[in-house]
């Protein structure tokens, strides 16, 4: 029984571990939602050769005089850019057109007014997410290294349940409000910031994984509880059932001793009876004797 409780204490506390590696990792990280941006080429010019617009003709004339009118050959998707961006909780990330590495901006001043409290609320949620996440898998620590008796322990084991049940559920209610914030965003967002495409990315997967490794440590906890409780009961149900058997065996033996005893004390106070009369009977005889002599 103590072997099965280590086990699954164990196998509790490493669940409650991923879940907060897995939280904490997709919290800092960008990459949430990932896709592309389709943006105007810029125009070709003495550092930029390449996905540009070149117009022909004299460069520093045309950039000098602004009655000029530009031509260009491209049409369609030909003028336009699709570049690669990501984007977290925190920060909007894509890549740099005109130099190598990327740009990011807040993402929460990217998003709409109206949207801005549930983004909030979002964060709010993912920060008590992982608190709660923390408080639970210390009290499982507890429980697991430095619970004196089985009580404690319980007590300790139902405390880590709680906590790791609460925080799966703001978990849970966070990442759907961050997904409806940036569905909005999508829609009502900056003009030079909407994706032409997007999808979910590897930090969305991990908040996702911490949520079912969280409900996954809860659920091995109140297993754990709830299967020393029954074991409990049923060992109070055998020892009350035994003690029973037992009381009614001793009392069945009284029943017979004293039954014995009083069978017993019944025909010494018969023979006790029978030696009392036997002497007055020989006293009687002489008397008997002499009255016939007589």
């Amino acid at each position: 029984m103590k072997t099965n409780r280590r086990c699954r204490a164990l196998l509790a506390v490493s669940l409650n571990l991923m879940a907060l590696l897995f939280s904490t990792t997709a919290f800092i990280t960008t990459h949430w939602c990932e896709g592309t941006q389709r943006v105007p080429k810029p125009s070709c010019g003495k550092e930029k050769k390449t996905n540009c617009l070149n117009y022909g003709g004299n460069e520093t004339a045309n950039e000098t005089n602004q009655n000029v009118v530009h031509y260009s050959w491209e049409t369609g998707d030909d003028r336009f850019l699709f570049r690669y961006f990501h984007t977290g909780i925190w920060y909007s990330c894509e890549e740099n057109i005109n130099a190598a590495g990327e740009k990011c901006r807040s993402f929460i001043d990217l998003a709409p007014a109206s949207e801005k409290g549930v983004l909030w609320l979002s964060v709010v949620s993912e920060v008590l997410y992982i608190m709660l996440l923390v408080v639970g898998f210390s009290l499982m620590c507890l429980e697991l290294f430095h619970s004196s008796s089985v009580i404690d322990g319980l007590k300790l084991n139902a405390f880590a349940a709680v906590f790791t049940v609460l925080s799966g559920l703001l978990g849970m209610v966070a990442h759907m409000m961050y997904t409806q914030v940036f569905q909005v965003t999508v829609s009502l967002g900056p003009e030079d910031w909407r994706p032409h495409s997007w999808d979910y990315g590897w930090s969305f997967c991990l908040a996702w994984g911490s949520f079912t490794c969280c409900m996954a440590a809860s659920v091995t906890t109140l297993n754990s509880y709830t299967k020393t409780v029954i074991e409990f009961k049923h060992k109070r149900k055998i020892f009350e059932q035994g003690f029973r058997e037992e009381q009614n065996f001793l009392d069945q033996e009284a029943i017979k001793y004293f039954r014995e005893r009083s069978v017993q004390s019944v025909a010494r106070s018969g023979e006790l009876f029978m030696d009392s009369a036997s002497p007055r009977k020989s006293r009687c005889s002489p008397t008997a004797e002499h009255v016939s002599e007589v």
